[in-house]
């Protein structure tokens, strides 16, 4: 029977491949030293640095960062400053072949379980939680391997709560009733390099579009999954512009705390494209677009394995019938090197319009955008510290277009019960189904030093407020933000007070008076190179 062979064939791959990441691991011992490390998404400290180093220049201007994880050799066009920034992630004492990657050891407390995201493994759980991260990468000829499998404990307290706040997908307020941990491969993978292009397997997180507190269809606020990879590792420069791109099939699973769901894993394909045109300096272009399907539901159809390719019409595609969710964006980011500044918006649908007319007639329905600003500042003439401003808007909700139609929850299908999600955690945004943020941050910088504050507002899945005429729950956050380097130590910390106000939407649900709660979240982490 042919139904299924395809994510069947897919899993038992990915098996295979976990026993050839030690055979490999253990082969390249003794060659050539590696050059090719991944910037994973979720160094938060070295992420931000890069794209502070581009905005004065420092960096490849033709980089877009909206398709990550980035290759470390291909970032730096400043010599001394590539030094100082690879030295953590490699061992001057390595032997030969082996780069030792850096120990992690996030911490955090949080008095509410409603403030996770862009944390990978960690879950949403109340009480003390730590992540422990760790690994080694190698390199023969165009063959790479990382090894980086982390380890998650959660005290995982117990609070007051409804079954399900967030949405109708797989997004479980409490992962069980006792304490919570979890081993898995992390930001593993193995690869060959074929410059510009990469293919392998690999189990990191991805983050596509320009956003930096959220991204409508990647981010790292799930864990990594399971997954094939074709991508560009750098910048393809042609007459026309730079392009980069990412195709990827994977395998997402459920968070296993909801019997209610199907006992089923989900296949997922998705691609991103990225363009600069030549005619205009710093302007980027790029389309993101993903399908997932119950692996139950499969025909081993090439339309079914692979149909990035097909019209995004509803009326030509017939995809109620195929029990098949489908998310897009387009997306832009205009980096000013002049004005030390950057400007990006990500514009996203939820649905298939039906065809060019409706989209045309309805272009906000089942829509979502981010829109996003950074700017450095010298600071008293100094050429190497500076104040560093950035915003950011993000709104899942619904636009007015529901009171003619009903577009749903952004990451929620009435077929794919699940939602997009994996293993209880939503692949793009963070803030989850309907939810709505503003931030704002400000702060000192002096390479990976960083000491500033961030204000948010944000408003918990405003369609099921909407839907149900709850008062808004929203969340006022301010939070102090410090990162600071000791020779070989990085150490980076956040506490943050958060006002809640009708908390869980207490007036509604509980059908008791409104409650304002005071929450906080404190965050400690430590980052050690050999």
């Amino acid at each position: 029977m042919i139904r299924g062979n395809i994510g069947n064939d897919l899993g038992s791959l990915w098996q295979r491949c976990k026993t050839g990441l030690f055979v490999c691991s253990c082969l390249i011992f003794g060659f050539t030293p590696s050059q090719a490390q991944n910037l994973t998404v979720g160094l938060g400290s070295f992420e931000d640095y890069y794209r502070r180093e581009q905005l004065l220049g420092k960096v490849d201007s033709s980089l877009s960062f909206t398709i990550r994880p980035l290759l470390l050799p291909n970032l730096l066009k400043d010599t001394s400053a590539q030094r100082a920034i690879t030295q953590v992630f490699q061992s001057k004492d390595a032997i030969r072949t082996i780069a030792i990657l850096p120990v992690t050891w996030q911490q955090q407390y949080s008095s509410s379980p409603f403030n996770s995201r862009n944390d990978g493994p960690v879950i949403p759980a109340r009480g003390y939680q730590s992540m422990l991260s760790a690994g080694v990468f190698g390199q023969l000829g165009p063959f790479t391997v990382q090894i980086r499998p982390d380890f998650v404990f959660a005290g995982n307290d117990d609070f007051l709560t409804r079954a399900n706040l967030l949405g109708s997908a797989d997004l479980p307020p409490r992962f069980g009733d006792r304490p919570y941990t979890q081993l898995s491969w992390g930001q593993s993978s193995i690869r060959l390099n074929f410059d510009p292009i990469s293919v392998g397997i690999s189990n990191e997180n991805l983050w596509w579009g320009p956003g930096i507190s959220n991204s409508l269809l990647m981010s790292n606020t799930a864990p990594g999954f399971k997954h094939i990879t074709l991508n560009t590792s750098r910048p393809v420069k042609t007459p026309v512009g730079s392009f980069e791109s990412q195709v990827v099939a994977g395998r997402l699973e459920g968070s296993g705390f909801n019997q209610t769901l199907p006992d089923d894993w989900r296949y997922l394909s998705g691609f991103a494209f990225g363009y600069q045109p030549k005619w205009i300096r710093g302007l980027f272009l790029g389309l993101t677009r993903s399908f997932q399907i119950y692996h139950d539901d499969m025909d081993g159809s090439f339309g079914d394995i692979f149909p990035l390719l097909q019209a995004f019409q509803k009326a030509n595609t017939n995809e109620d019938a195929k029990r098949r969710d489908q998310l897009t964006s387009i997306f832009t980011r205009w980096l000013l090197p002049s004005a030390k500044a950057e400007v990006y918006f990500e514009y996203g649908l939820n649905d298939h319009s039906s065809n060019i007319r409706d989209f045309l007639m309805s272009p906000e329905h089942s829509r979502s955008y981010i829109f996003g600003m950074k700017k450095v500042i010298p600071y008293k003439q100094r050429s190497d510290e500076f104040i560093q401003f950035s915003a950011e808007i993000t709104r899942m909700e619904q636009s007015i277009d529901r009171t003619i139609r009903e577009a749903g929850e952004w990451y929620t299908h009435s077929q794919v019960l699940h939602g997009y999600t994996n293993r209880g955690q939503v692949l793009g945004a963070g803030i989850g189904p309907g939810g709505n943020l503003q931030s704002l941050n400000i702060s000192w910088v002096k390479g990976l030093k960083q000491i500033g504050l961030e204000l948010e507002r944000y408003e918990h899945n405003g369609d099921l407020a909407t839907a149900y005429g709850y008062a808004p729950w929203l969340d006022f956050s301010l939070g102090a933000v410090a990162d600071w380097t000791f020779d070989k130590l990085l150490i980076n910390g956040k506490l943050s007070g958060i006002q809640s106000m009708n908390y869980q939407w207490n007036d509604g649900i509980n059908r008791r008076p409104k409650q304002n709660v005071f929450n906080v979240n404190a965050q400690l982490g430590i980052m050690y190179s050999f």
